[in-house]
């Protein structure tokens, strides 16, 4: 009798699950097992908003396993120790996981290699993570791609790996102990974010659902549009992987409107996770060195983050993170250039701001846009300076973006809300709301000076 255990990591689903499906094919028990590893969770990665989503996304999993006749069995702790300790009880024959590309996870693989070949378990990375895995492409002369261009038309026309259907039946044995799952409390401190997005494999299908029936024939021409919001949401699905990348992949390959300009956007999270893999330091070191010189300025920064800077739609974006652990890609971009760029603040300090909030908080795609947008990573105009308000009055013209989030200007008009210091002195006073905290004229000489394009 053949047991083989698949340790689930950031892939929380059972549709297409490539390390689910062989054991479940290839061995007569299965036990799916996921640790609450401690030395994640001793690091500034484990933000309340994330650690809850991910204890939801388990629960749902769970439940998904039983409905299969299966389980899940969850423990914590050091988690090369822990799934000795599973393999020792089961008498393992294979281990089954999803490979992935950072630093802690090559570790992983390479510690958990080491331990199957110590207990005779034979250890198998699957795919699952991309929808083209880093390394499947690589341009002439190079080992991974830096311009996105060359690398989507590579990606684009590259052969998919087939997709897996759900088991029908998970053969897990009744006498290993499942454990339970925690409240998010009970792991990390911190606050929630009061409308934080609901992840977990079901509510992942109905939101693709949702979806591909009609949404995303209008996201190449609504995709930057702030007040509608015409945008999946999907990502923090994707990042915790209740969806398979390959499969909303295949959903979207399709010649209809919208649906190229969205995968598009499923080839820039492929290629961030690359740019990862070849350059494991990038949530610390430029890709491409500036020799900038960053503004230490706690006030500043703290401005920034609070969404009082003065500026209406950079405080929407910022104000939208805390409210809900998630922001509009535009308004990611619009407050990564404002600090890094009006402010002139280390972009690292803004990135790990957002890992703090953001469900989604991605080491690839949240560090490497974070780079393309202070010019140190792969953006091929790196000096560009974003103006804040020119931007607001394109993306959200009539303002309901900044009226969701910034209540204390929802009476102004049009086109003060984005610039309320434009209007009558006296009705600005009484917003409640914060002059600009650096001219953008002045800002903008400041940074280009700086980088010695003045």
């Amino acid at each position: 009798m053949r047991t083989a255990i698949v340790l689930f990591t950031r892939d929380l689903r059972v549709h297409d699950h490539p390390a689910l499906h062989a054991a479940c094919r290839d061995a007569d028990r299965v036990v799916p097992l996921f640790v609450l590893d401690g030395a994640i969770l001793d690091s500034r990665y484990a933000a309340p908003n994330r650690v809850a989503a991910l204890l939801e996304a388990l629960r749902d999993l769970r439940s998904s396993l039983i409905a299969r006749g299966g389980g899940l069995v969850v423990r914590s702790g050091d988690l090369v120790e822990q799934v000795r300790m599973v393999a020792t009880e089961v008498a393992a024959d294979d281990l089954h996981l999803t490979a992935d590309f950072s630093r802690h996870a090559r570790r992983r693989e390479r510690a958990l290699e080491a331990l199957g070949a110590e207990l005779g378990v034979r250890v198998t990375a699957h795919p699952g993570v991309a929808v083209v895995e880093p390394g499947a492409i690589e341009p002439s002369g190079g080992d991974h791609f830096r311009v996105f261009s060359p690398y989507w038309r590579r990606w684009s026309v590259h052969p998919r790996r087939a997709l897996v259907p759900a088991p029908e039946r998970v053969p897990t044995p009744t006498s290993i102990p499942t454990g339970t799952i925690p409240s998010w409390t009970d792991l990390v401190d911190g606050q929630e974010a009061p409308d934080r997005l609901r992840t977990g494999g079901s509510v992942a299908r109905e939101r693709a659902a949702w979806w591909f029936e009609d949404p995303v024939q209008g996201y190449e021409e609504g995709r930057d549009e702030l007040g509608h919001d015409r945008t999946s949401k999907l990502s923090p699905h994707l990042h915790l992987g209740c969806l398979s990348p390959n499969e909303v992949a295949a959903r979207s390959d399709e010649h209809r409107s919208g649906r190229e300009a969205f995968l598009r956007q499923l080839c820039w999270r492929d290629f961030n996770l690359q740019l990862l893999a070849a350059n494991p330091d990038l949530p610390d070191e430029d890709l491409r060195s500036q020799g900038d010189r960053w503004r230490d300025d706690e006030d500043d920064l703290d401005a920034w983050r609070e969404g009082r800077t003065g500026y209406p739609v950079v405080d929407a974006g910022m104000r939208q993170l805390q409210r809900e652990g998630w922001m509009h890609n535009r308004a990611r971009m619009l407050t990564a250039s404002f600090l890094t760029k009006h402010l002139h603040i280390d972009w690292r300090a803004g990135a790990w701001h957002f890992m703090d909030h953001l469900v989604d908080g991605d080491l690839a795609n949240n560090f490497a846009q974070w780079q393309w947008v202070a010019g140190t990573g792969t953006d091929s105009r790196p000096n560009r300076v974003l103006n804040p308000v020119t931007q607001s009055r394109r993306h959200d013209p009539t303002g309901r973006y900044i009226r969701r989030y910034v209540p204390e200007l929802a009476g102004l008009d049009d086109r003060l809300v984005h610039a309320p210091w434009e209007g009558d002195d006296q009705l600005f006073s009484s917003a409640d709301y914060p002059p600009p905290v650096v001219d953008h004229a002045e800002a903008r000489d400041r940074f280009l000076a700086a980088r010695g394009r003045s």
